[in-house]
């Protein structure tokens, strides 16, 4: 017995995700919600994704998969250039997030804060942005300092915590680019405790 052709794309399904997840917050990211936006059933959502934590995985995961193929994007443009990783993670983040970037970070945040789970893909996604950093870099050190300074303003951002003016944000930018190539001086703790 051959089954039903699939007619119910998840391209369109992890839309719907997202769109709900922006409108209304992960909390009423349902399965049921879904279905209505994509204006399939419920049926049709769960047969790709079981659970709203197999459903949100597979959006935080497309997520990450979008913003990782932008920044191999840029990599290519910059080729063989020493400390590529992080200046392509700079150039990426020289663009404005849109509302709807921010929104669906900020519904997110709770429930990856929340679920192992759902929060491996984005450890997954550090630890190789931090291990391509260290494997481009001309001095970790400095690169290093550069990555944490972008992830720390990004962070800022997605979570709408803090937003910068576009000039100040593109001053801060070039500041951070600035770090790369900086070789900071080690402190010994004992200074670093006596001082305080």
């Amino acid at each position: 017995m051959v089954g039903r052709p699939r007619t119910i794309d998840r391209e369109a399904v992890l839309d719907a995700a997202q769109a709900v997840a922006a409108r209304d917050g992960a909390a009423y990211l349902t399965l049921e919600a879904v279905a209505t936006e994509a204006g399939i059933s419920k049926a049709s959502v769960l047969y790709d994704y079981k659970n709203k934590q197999a459903l949100m995985k597979a959006v935080i995961e497309r997520r990450i998969a979008a913003e990782d193929a932008r920044i191999q994007d840029i990599r290519k443009c910059l080729g063989e250039k020493p400390n590529a990783a992080i200046l392509a993670r700079l150039i990426a983040e020289s663009r404005e997030l849109s509302d709807d970037d921010r929104a669906v970070a900020l519904s997110l945040c709770a429930s990856v804060a929340g679920d192992a789970e759902l929060r491996e893909p984005v450890r997954a996604m550090m630890a190789q942005r931090v291990a391509s950093v260290r494997d481009t870099s001309e001095d970790e050190s400095g690169a290093m300092l550069a990555f944490l300074a972008i992830e720390g303003l990004k962070a800022l951002e997605w979570l709408s915590l803090y937003e910068w003016p576009p000039a100040e944000r593109s001053k801060l930018i070039s500041e951070i680019r600035w770090l790369i190539d900086q070789k900071p001086e080690e402190i010994p703790c004992e200074e670093i405790s006596e001082d305080s």
